[in-house]
């Protein structure tokens, strides 16, 4: 076993935990809120692990240039965790979690066009299977009342997911490329996160002033989504810096996240035809093991 595939595992099941508690917390909520409440949450979490550690003045003593870098990585997410709140919301989480789950066969697809990685038949034939299960979820969708061409949370969800992707990418270039300390990265992005988020609740009460906002009710799932995604992510950070991680593999193995956030979600949350979905699901899951094994 590789050194990163131990720590990108455990954060995979974080990450599974993570998204039943975004849904415990959107679930009838008011969106923005419990967004901005969960990273507050999560961000002051980290910091205090970096006070009780004594690496604060080393983590924040930096040059300029490095918050600018993570600033543009903290926009990308705070964009992507408004579509992806909003479709867990709005979505059963049988459907939105696999959708979800995509996001590495777009990093596979990012690594081609920026990083010039031709993909093999093998590779091709792996991603034309994971395609192949999402035309199930949209069969499924239809069947009921979801239309994968139609649906905002489903557009705003999928929208999410390619945000993420294009995050992952940049983690590369951050941590492999611009040499960022692993740890100084996960600080300013935590506070960056939190500020870009407070702008766009902001934002989005003033679009919205007249008019009658969905209620918000704190839950305890919000902060511990925070804590759960601040988890995760120190793993994964950990391991994209060790040498020669291959970000690819990396977030094949984290998305497998969707196997605990599937089986959990859909039998609390009481989705429908968990069985036909579980065979999607099955689909799916074979094409990241195949895309895996012919990497």
């Amino acid at each position: 076993m590789t050194t990163w595939f131990l720590p990108v595992l455990i954060s995979a099941v974080f990450l599974g935990f993570y998204s039943l508690s975004v849904k415990h917390a959107v679930r009838g909520n008011a969106l923005m809120p419990v967004l901005f409440y969960a990273t507050l949450c999560g961000s002051g979490f980290y910091v205090a692990g970096l006070l009780v550690g004594g690496r604060w003045r080393e983590v924040v003593a930096v040059d300029f240039a490095i918050p600018a870098l993570v600033l543009i990585k903290s926009l990308l997410v705070a964009t992507s965790f408004v579509g992806v709140y909003y479709g867990l919301r709005e979505l059963p989480i049988s459907i939105a979690a696999p959708i979800r789950s995509s996001s590495p066969l777009w990093t596979f697809f990012g690594g081609v066009a920026l990083y010039n990685e031709v993909p093999t038949l093998g590779q091709a034939a792996a991603a034309a299977v994971i395609f192949g299960g999402y035309a199930l979820f949209s069969l499924l969708g239809n069947r009921e009342g979801i239309s994968f061409a139609r649906h905002r949370g489903l557009h705003l969800l999928a929208g999410g997911t390619l945000l993420a992707a294009g995050s992952t990418l940049y983690n590369k270039f951050l941590i492999a490329v611009a040499l960022v300390p692993r740890e100084t990265m996960q600080f300013w992005y935590a506070v960056e996160l939190v500020a870009a988020l407070g702008i766009f609740w902001l934002i989005s009460r003033l679009r919205v002033r007249g008019a009658a906002p969905r209620k918000f009710q704190w839950r305890f799932s919000i902060p511990l989504s925070g804590v759960l995604l601040i988890l995760a992510d120190y793993l994964y950070f950990y391991a994209l810096s060790l040498p020669n991680t291959p970000i690819s593999q990396v977030d094949l193995v984290r998305r497998c996240s969707v196997v605990i956030a599937f089986t959990a979600g859909a039998y609390y949350f009481h989705d429908k035809n968990v069985a036909a979905k579980g065979g999607a699901l099955a689909v799916i899951l074979l094409g990241v093991t195949l895309l895996a094994w012919w990497h």
